[in-house]
């Protein structure tokens, strides 16, 4: 699990649970899992709250502290997704199941992410981002 600052940008943002999952589109309860680690935000509902509020990916899932706001609108597209991940691990000089293995998922899975056949899941986003000291917000903008 990863951790994050769902709680502190929501109050930051002066806003309830119950109004941040209204925004979202989810229960106030969801929210309340997702900031105390019960649950992991999908990333659509990442993106969607980093762009309403101007929030980096990084500092939303803790990767990076100091400054959270991040002005450029996310559009989530597998395909662009995909290749930068590919691009990245090449310059990492790693293989696809050498990436996979430190995100902890099946080569098939990551091989499905790279090539934009799915858009890749928050928690090895995350994994990948903190193994490899990478920005969240590089990957997916």
């Amino acid at each position: 699990m990863f951790e994050n600052n769902i709680k502190e940008c929501r109050e930051d943002l002066g806003l309830t649970q119950t109004e941040l999952g209204y925004v979202l589109g989810v229960h106030y309860s969801t929210v309340s899992g997702w900031e105390i680690g019960r649950d992991t935000m999908p990333l659509s509902k990442l993106v969607l709250f980093a762009n309403m509020y101007n929030l980096s990916l990084d500092y939303i899932v803790g990767l990076a502290r100091g400054n959270k706001e991040y002005k450029e609108k996310i559009k989530l597209n597998k395909k662009n997704i995909g290749k930068r991940l590919k691009s990245i691990r090449k310059e990492l000089k790693l293989t696809q199941k050498e990436m996979a293995e430190s995100c902890d998922i099946a080569q098939n899975t990551y091989s499905n992410y790279e090539n934009g056949v799915f858009l890749i899941k928050i928690l090895p986003l995350y994994t990948f981002c903190k193994n490899h000291n990478i920005s969240m917000d590089l990957i997916i903008r």
